[in-house]
């Protein structure tokens, strides 16, 4: 019989990459949902210096998805760690299993979201 096999250093090293990645990512979401947000006062305080009036078709759909987008790189960061922290428990007892969950939910709502800011510029245009 083998002897079950624990993970090293450089297993545990890898997860902690992995979780930074995680964060580094969860940070890109939070500032493209801040930008999202800003983009209308942006546009109207451009048109205001410029001493035009155009009108900003606003429905206050974009502050909900930049809102939504901040919340969800938070939401990211919490579930990254306790990835994380899952990973870390399961390499000391030498039990690794691979999930993919939260990469899945991830892709799936930057591609909904996406979908629907795409939705939302072209009826303002």
């Amino acid at each position: 019989m083998e002897p079950k096999k624990y993970g090293g250093p450089t297993d545990h090293l890898a997860n902690e990459r992995t979780f930074l990645a995680w964060v580094r990512t969860a940070i890109g979401i939070m500032a493209f949902g801040f930008v999202v947000v800003k983009f209308s006062l942006f546009v109207k305080q451009l048109s205001l210096m410029l001493g035009k009036e155009y009108v900003v078709k606003s429905h206050g759909l974009s502050a909900i998805a930049g809102i939504t987008l901040v919340a969800v790189g938070a939401a990211t960061v919490i579930f990254s760690y306790l990835r994380y922290r899952n990973i870390e428990k399961q390499l000391n007892e030498g039990s690794y299993g691979h999930s993919s969950g939260l990469l899945t939910t991830l892709t799936g709502f930057i591609f909904l979201v996406s979908i629907l800011l795409i939705v939302y510029l072209l009826e303002s245009v």
